[in-house]
């Protein structure tokens, strides 16, 4: 185990806020969240979405950090160092889990049988490790595909660049975007590219390659949003985009549309797979913690708005459908640019933009393994980086492949069946749905169990009041007023309404029961 007294360190708070908000920025934000709005009553899901992002986004993302600057190390050996030597509720969810492990194995489920016992028994042997371990395993498997989507996003960016997205229909560009992600060589290049550019990143450390690109690739991917921004608002019939998407219809608001927002915003801020953790860990003790993550938290949900006034202003404009769904982006979007004046350079600074928000938060995913390989197996960071970038790449093979047909690798597929007696569309869909759906929310849902009532909010807490400035301890509202300065309300007061004590409440009671909401949905046992 590496020692980490010479730990890495941001040079700053603001690349903390720039390399965690490009973290978060991702494809969630861009390609998912218009057209999850569109699909959920636009304005009215988007105000549902901002009170989610406060009130359980902010509290999660807080002890993500927490955990990272306390121990200084990555999700395993963070997990590994607040880890208590004895808990009684890691043996309540271990012999559970084993024993229901072994009950559906008897039933002739393999696949599941054997994950479940053996989750149930590493629970039992290595407690709330396996939190650690299922963030860097979840990142590892994210990023192995998500890849292969940040492939697509340069095929379509120099696509754009050579003017060969100007698409007669939907139809036209629906038959193109098919033809390219099926294309197993080219899938597999522009993977491979795409691996390329975040080991180039992340293997030049932290102040000289992800702290120093997050100052030029953020700014640059906001300098792209505006422009496109103020490109759609000029369109004729944009304003009815605009409606759509910021006037909220509360007749459409429904129980469900509580759950997806929630889940978006869970999936969108990087939260439950180790990055924040991990970008917590080179953070200095004089720094904010309420600041900074509440910095990341605006910019995230900025750059899903703006994102959504470049797309839907444009659809509306060209009378397209705003439920298009994912199509939005890779079919639809390059038919209304065709029909643009300059077509070609708007076509190409919005793959850019989606680019790289890809980018930035791949080089997170792979931050988080070569953190955990440095300080796991004692590596340098150039091994480090080589070696997991070479494997995550190699992973990310089988689903470049896999999208066409599972027929390509017969033999995983048949295996897959065997195991699980049923198999999704391909590999890459298989991986989107076992990180997404189980270890992402379970992942977080441990977490703010692990800092509410293992490792304890005061323990948390003495970690968050290092560099607040009194913040944690200001009443609330007087603090949002301007006023937590002023001597009547910085008085000690008894029962006064703090942060700490907000947050306290919500890591320990509110965000556990809304991530596992979350989890329910995403495995379909509520229904609908």
């Amino acid at each position: 185990m590496a020692d980490n007294r010479n730990r890495e360190h941001w040079g700053g708070s603001l690349g903390f806020v720039l390399a965690t908000a490009g973290s978060a920025i991702g494809l969630g934000n861009i390609w998912r969240f218009p057209y999850i709005a569109g699909q959920n009553g636009g304005g009215a899901f988007v105000l549902i979405y901002l009170a989610m992002a406060l009130l359980i986004g902010l509290p999660v993302m807080l002890s993500e950090i927490v955990l990272g600057r306390r121990t200084q190390r990555n999700p395993i050996g963070a997990f590994r160092a607040l880890n208590p030597p004895q808990c009684a509720l890691a043996r309540w969810i271990g012999i559970p889990l084993a024993v229901s492990g072994i009950l559906v194995l008897l039933l002739g489920q393999w696949g599941w049988g054997i994950l479940i016992l053996g989750g149930g028994l590493l629970v039992l042997r290595k407690r709330w490790t396996v939190v650690g371990l299922l963030a860097s395993a979840a990142a590892f498997m994210i990023l192995s595909y998500y890849s292969v989507v940040g492939g697509w996003t340069l095929l379509y960016m120099g696509r754009a660049a050579l003017g060969q997205l100007a698409f007669a229909d939907v139809e036209a560009a629906k038959t193109a975007f098919g033809a390219a992600v099926t294309h197993p060589g080219q899938s597999i290049l522009f993977h491979l590219l795409f691996m390329g550019l975040c080991v180039a990143v992340v293997f030049a450390g932290i102040r000289k390659g992800v702290e120093r690109w997050a100052k030029i690739l953020m700014p640059a991917l906001f300098a792209m949003l505006v422009v496109l921004v103020l490109r759609a608002l000029t369109l004729p019939g944009a304003m009815e985009g605009v409606r759509f998407f910021l006037a909220p219809d509360f007749s459409k608001i429904t129980g469900r549309t509580f759950l997806v927002a929630l889940g978006q915003m869970f999936f969108s801020m990087s939260l439950g797979m180790g990055a924040v953790i991990v970008y917590g860990s080179y953070l200095q003790k004089d720094v904010n913690l309420f600041r900074t993550s509440s910095a990341v938290i605006i910019l995230d949900t900025l750059v899903a708005l703006l994102a959504g006034l470049v797309i839907f202003p444009a659809v509306f404009a060209f009378g397209m459908e705003p439920t298009a769904g994912t199509g939005l982006v890779f079919q639809v979007l390059p038919t209304i640019f065709g029909q643009m004046n300059l077509g070609a350079l708007w076509a190409f600074l919005f793959f850019a933009l989606l680019m790289v928000a890809a980018w930035t938060s791949a080089i997170s995913l792979l931050e988080t393994i070569v953190s955990a390989a440095m300080d796991e197996l004692g590596w340098a960071r150039h091994k480090a980086t080589l070696v997991s970038g070479g494997a995550i790449a190699a992973l990310g093979l089988v689903s470049a492949v896999s999208i066409a047909d599972w027929s390509r690798i017969e033999g995983l597929h048949r295996a897959v069946v065997a195991l699980f007696t049923t198999a999704p569309d391909s590999f890459f869909d298989l991986m989107d749905a076992v990180t997404s759906n189980w270890m992402l929310t379970l992942g977080g849902l441990a977490t703010c169990i692990f800092v509410g009532w293992i490792w304890g909010t005061q323990r948390a807490m003495e970690e968050i009041r290092e560099g607040s400035g009194g913040i944690a301890d200001a009443p609330w509202l007087s603090w949002a007023a301007g006023l937590h300065q002023d001597e009547h309300y910085s008085r000690e007061l008894p029962g006064k309404l703090t942060l700490a004590l907000l947050w306290g409440v919500f890591v320990r009671f509110v965000c556990p029961a809304a991530i596992l909401l979350v989890f329910l949905n995403a495995i379909g046992a509520l229904g609908g």
